[in-house]
């Protein structure tokens, strides 16, 4: 029976992750209520809450503990994430609510408790008497105090999971789920099978750019087509000037790049400024100079070839 109550805790026990979450979430609704409470005032003279500020929040904050902790034993971001408060003072083992006075001094650790270092920050800064010197320094050790034991809470709650805030161990309340989580297998060939083809496209987005396709197209042409003999001859150079060795037309304003092969001058020029080592995609020769068509080779003896 002890076994099987241990494993019902652990099995229902709140993950740290989710009460951290849970904090965050409250901090940005607290955010995102401020920010529309002040924008109403926005056509107002401008510093009209500045002097009532603290104030304000105070009444604000009690507003949403009324609607959140003190009726419904959970805060918003726990009501977001199935979590609520329960009274770890209770001996029973079945869910307790906190008690009325946890919520009443719940609300007076952290309004209240707000509310007063805004108050006394203010107070402080605005007046420079030597009276309010040593009731600034106690205010000051009591803050540093509460800091101190604020970090010391949550070290032992990242070892223990339990009390993620120093008024929740003060109070005796901690996190639970509002229903009990049943375990669930997750499937992982998803999201393995999503994670191999991302990295496998990621690879291929960054070694893309570094083959020259150029190159590589007329390395594999020239071996596929065997290489033909280097004659320096006019007749197998009209012969070879019927087409361009790259786009295979008719070649428009005929140059040699040193070998019997005739190319567009465009489609030899763009090659070698797209890259350097250009070689010939019929025989392989390095471009040595791009030089027109010699003008002894007459046209027309290219059409009767």
């Amino acid at each position: 029976m002890a076994s099987r109550k241990e494993n019902a805790k652990s099995a229902n026990r709140v993950l740290r992750i989710s009460q951290l979450d849970a904090l965050e979430l409250n901090k940005a609704l607290e955010q995102l209520v401020w920010s529309q409470f002040t924008q109403c005032f926005h056509g107002f003279k401008p510093g009209l809450l500045a002097r009532f500020e603290p104030e304000v929040k105070a009444c604000l904050w009690v507003f949403l503990w009324r609607f959140t902790i003190y009726s419904k034993n959970a805060t918003v971001g726990q009501s977001v994430l199935n979590i609520k408060y329960k009274n770890d003072f209770s001996p029973n083992l079945r869910y307790q609510p906190p008690s009325k006075n946890q919520k009443i001094w719940y609300a007076v650790c952290t309004v209240g408790g707000r509310w007063l270092e805004e108050r006394c920050y203010d107070l402080f800064r605005n007046h420079h008497l030597a009276s309010f010197g040593k009731v600034k320094q106690c205010v000051n050790f009591v803050i540093g105090l509460l800091k101190l034991g604020g970090l010391i809470n949550f070290l032992i709650f990242l070892q223990r999971g339990k009390f993620a805030t120093l008024t929740e161990r003060l109070l005796g309340i901690h996190s639970v789920f509002c229903k009990p989580q049943n375990i669930r297998e997750v499937g992982f060939e998803y999201m393995n099978r999503e994670l191999l083809w991302h990295g496998f496209a990621e690879f291929l987005i960054f070694l893309l750019p570094l083959i020259n396709v150029q190159k590589l197209k007329a390395k594999l042409s020239s071996w596929c087509i065997p290489l033909t003999g280097a004659p320096n001859s006019d007749n197998t150079l009209a012969t070879s000037g019927k087409e361009c060795a790259l786009c295979g037309e008719w070649p428009t304003m005929p140059h040699t790049i040193g070998c019997e092969h005739i190319f567009c001058y465009f489609c030899a020029k763009s090659s070698f400024l797209f890259d350097m080592y250009f070689t010939c995609p019929k025989c392989g020769t390095e471009v040595r100079s791009l030089q027109p068509l010699k003008s002894g080779i007459e046209m027309s003896e290219v059409n009767a070839l």
